[in-house]
């Protein structure tokens, strides 16, 4: 007997059938009351053949492949949530929904809806093949591949959860020297739609609390194109078909507008100028497909492209490439706009900045398409009264390996996400954050962690140059760390990428085992497996390369207008399949709230924030680190943070040079292996505690430096010093009084001096006119005033006779100055 929280599927290799169990989770994210688990351990179980009986002599071998696809490194999935589609897709109203009727069914009754997954981001696609039909929807688990991770932004104890979702695609998926460019479908090689939630934590229902998004997308050039995996540091670029017509970039840019809707943003961070062109051949070939493209496209849903060679802006000294990078960044999140499950915030109406009216205004233009897909219930609705907004068009990154500087790209595109998904939410009035923020902080520790396990997925190591490198902030120390990924990369690529990709074919049913056929290991290329010329259809039009129905809803995505469900079942509300409060409580059993997955994920407060400060505020600028330090003090010893890479280390130091297993979970044990034989500079660092990495240092708390004395003050200290000597009682009393008194200076007072002292106060002497003018104005406030004497009397009757007499002679000179100029008669 095995216990599993689900079923991955059922695969077949050259015998019988085996099963694939998930044994072990780990929650890793909460979406509102949804929860999203990450696989922490399967078991593969043989169901018997009895009619069989010897087995194959390759069934071993392709079973040791299979189960070198390692589970517990980056698969999620989720009971209640469709964790392969985004949340504006779904959030939108299926089609197909029936009205209630309260004849059939009783009074607490809804429907239950299942909508259908996008199977280009399930990975377990092929497993399921035969038990969809088959295997109850309960145990059909959908499984991505990729990263997930989440923070709590608190601001002022109200917490928001930041959440960041990395999908990879199944489609012409494998490492990064044997899949370049796309297939004949426009499938494109290390395709990744990463999406950025923030929402509300206080209130968790989807339909009741405001959530924001924004996906953008990362992939290689959508062409034919290749790079032989030779042993040198860069293999040359080779352009293997040409399509006058764009063919491949047509078919991929299709299924773009048919996801995502319009406008397509194109940013390529590619040389455009080489000495001895390397890079620059996809530049070439990139703009030239978009190029022909627009010209049989709308002006209105032309395929927009940015150049912008980051590379070559980075070395400069006088340009901040990161600026200029946000600059870009904001006029595209401008245009495709974030997607709210509500409308905008009073506190954002009210200041209606030019950033909030470009918003509405291009938000303005997608009122038609909305009415014509039928996602709200009038016809006639206004902008303003349009309870949702939505995200129209994608991003797109890329670079030639898209991983290092794509991820510090799109790190940048989130940031200015993130400032107008806080405006949305009503926390901020300006979409504006600084880099030094601890808000901003956080997003850069979710992009390195998400950069880092997509380019050990990819590539075979973390990343080269980080965040932090185009920042010019990262540390000397990272320049050797920089050395140590790229010579496990070229390790990875060169050794063990074809064994890799032989697990990939198989696992996702790209290669199917059969007696009849060659063994996969023995294969030269899989070039033909992903290059069917039977796949390759021609168009109907070269001068119409889209899909006519997609066209019809544009700017809004054809997936979310004609949004389509796979099961509908009419439930009770309180029934555990829709229910996230017993999902999400547990209620069934007892837990302790210390150990919940809230109280241990990120915190801005207890993560990020300084130790001394008054700002509580998570947007404030911070002009030193906060506790997870970007820069490492001491020589001698460091602290193992959460996130390695923010203090220019890998985030998994201890990986095995074989970049196929993944040794994360045991990341303990393996330093303590390693601590023993002094190998490992990680380990020999944490056997050692010393102060300084204990507590804090002056320097950092205070912001102080200690410098050198100066000779004036050291004398006037030394003059302090020798009169405390001299008040300083002696313990003997010497024979000769004066030879046991040092010699000091003679002070003599220059006024008279009381015996006052910061313990002991003498009482001041007051004197008797001073307590009199006191009593009188005691007397005053308690009986009210007194009637003024004779000679008070006299005074203000005098004061009052000279002021009546002065009256009187100014006004006989101003009628003598009127007769003069004949105005007075």
């Amino acid at each position: 007997m095995v216990s599993a929280f689900g079923i991955v599927g059922f695969v077949h290799f050259l015998e019988g059938y085996y099963i694939i169990l998930i044994t072990k989770r780990r929650k890793i994210a909460l979406i509102g009351h949804h929860t999203i688990y990450k696989i922490e351990d399967t078991s593969l179980v043989y169901i018997p053949n009895f009619g069989q009986k010897s087995l194959h002599k390759d069934e071993s071998k392709y079973v040791r492949l299979f189960q070198s696809i390692d589970f517990s490194s980056n698969f999620y999935f989720s009971y209640s949530y469709d964790l392969t589609n985004t949340l504006q897709y779904n959030s939108c109203r299926p089609t197909e929904i029936r009205a209630s009727t309260n004849d059939l069914y009783p009074e607490d009754f809804c429907w239950g809806v299942r909508s259908q997954p996008n199977f280009k981001f399930v990975w377990n696609e092929y497993l399921l093949k035969d038990a969809l039909n088959v295997l109850h929807s309960d145990w059909q688990i959908f499984m991505t591949h990729g990263f997930v991770g989440q923070s709590n932004v608190s601001v002022f104890g109200k917490p928001y959860f930041l959440t960041l979702i990395a999908r990879r695609s199944n489609k012409y998926s494998g490492t990064r020297f044997l899949k370049r460019g796309s297939n004949y479908k426009g499938d494109v090689a290390n395709e990744v739609e990463t999406e950025q939630i923030v929402h509300e934590a206080g209130v968790c229902w989807l339909n009741k609390a405001r959530f924001t998004s924004f996906v953008q997308l990362r992939g290689s050039v959508p062409s034919q194109w290749s790079q032989p995996p030779v042993k040198i540091a860069k293999p040359p670029i080779t352009i293997e078909i040409c399509e006058p017509f764009a063919e491949s970039a047509g078919a991929h840019y299709n299924q773009l507008l048919q996801r995502y809707g319009s406008p397509i943003i194109v940013i390529n961070l590619v040389k455009k100028k080489e000495k001895k062109k390397h890079e620059a051949v996809l530049t070439d070939e990139l703009v030239a497909g978009i190029r022909y493209l627009n010209v049989f496209l709308p002006s209105a849903y032309h395929i927009n492209y940015v150049a912008f060679d980051m590379a070559r802006m980075n070395k400069s000294k006088r340009r901040n490439v990161i600026n200029h990078l946000n600059d870009v960044a904001v006029s595209c999140v401008k245009r495709t706009g974030i997607f709210q499950s509500k409308g905008p915030c009073a506190s954002a109406l009210l200041k209606e900045t030019s950033s909030i009216q470009d918003f509405e205004k291009s938000f303005t233009q997608v009122i038609p398409a909305i009415r014509k897909a039928k996602l709200v219930s009038s016809e006639t609705i206004e902008a303003s009264e349009v309870p949702f907004r939505l995200q129209t068009g994608i991003v797109r990154v890329n670079c030639v390996d898209c991983l290092d500087r794509t991820n510090t790209a799109q790190f940048v595109v989130g940031k200015c996400a993130l400032a107008f998904q806080f405006v949305a939410l009503g926390v901020l009035t300006e979409p504006y954050l600084d880099f030094d923020s601890d808000c901003v902080r956080m997003l850069e520790e979710l992009y390195e962690d998400h950069g880092d396990t997509l380019a050990l997925q990819y590539g075979g190591s973390q990343m080269v140059h980080r965040i932090q490198t185009y920042r010019k902030t990262a540390p000397w120390t990272s320049q050797g760390n920089d050395i140590m990924q790229t010579l496990s990369r070229y390790y990875a690529n060169t050794f063990s990428d074809s064994d890799k990709q032989n697990a990939i074919n198989l696992f996702l049913g790209i290669f199917v085992p059969s007696p009849s056929k060659q063994p996969i290991w023995e294969t030269i290329t899989d070039y033909y497996l992903h290059h069917d010329k039977g796949e390759r259809k021609d168009w109907e039009s070269y001068t119409k390369w889209w899909d006519t129905e997609a066209f019809k809803y544009l700017p809004i995505s054809f997936f979310e207008a004609g949004k389509i469900c796979s099961e509908i079942i009419p439930v009770t509300k309180h029934d555990q399949r829709i229910d996230p409060y017993y999902e999400y409580y547990r209620p069934f059993e007892l837990t302790v709230m210390t150990d919940t997955y809230v109280f241990t994920m990120a915190h801005s407060v207890r993560d990020f924030m300084p130790n001394f400060t008054t700002d509580f505020s998570p947007f404030s600028v911070r002009i030193r680190p906060g506790k997870r330090r970007d820069t490492l003090n001491s020589s001698k010893k460091v602290i193992h943070v959460k996130n390695p890479s923010l203090s220019g280390r890998s985030s998994a130091s201890n990986i095995l040079m074989n970049p196929s297993t993944d040794t994360s979970e045991s990341s303990d044990e393996s330093i303590s292996d390693n601590e023993n034989n002094g190998l490992s500079d990680l380990s020999f660092a944490e056997s050692q505690v010393t102060y300084l990495t204990l507590l804090t240092s002056p320097q950092e708390v205070y912001t102080t430096h200690f410098h050198q004395t100066k000779q004036r003050d050291y004398g006037m200290y030394k003059k302090y010093t020798d009169m405390a000597k001299c008040c300083k009682p002696q313990k003997t009393t010497p024979k000769n009084l004066m030879d046991g008194l040092p010699k000091c200076p003679k002070v003599f007072p220059k006024g008279i001096l009381s015996r006052d002292s910061a313990f002991h106060v003498l009482t001041p002497t007051v004197a008797r006119e001073s307590q009199d003018t006191y009593k009188k104005h005691i007397h005053v406030g308690l009986y009210g005033p007194s009637t003024p004497n004779s000679k008070s009397m006299a005074v203000y009757k005098d004061y009052v006779k000279k002021s009546k007499s002065s009256s009187v002679l100014y006004n006989k000179n101003n009628r003598e100055v009127f007769k003069l100029l004949g105005g007075y008669s």
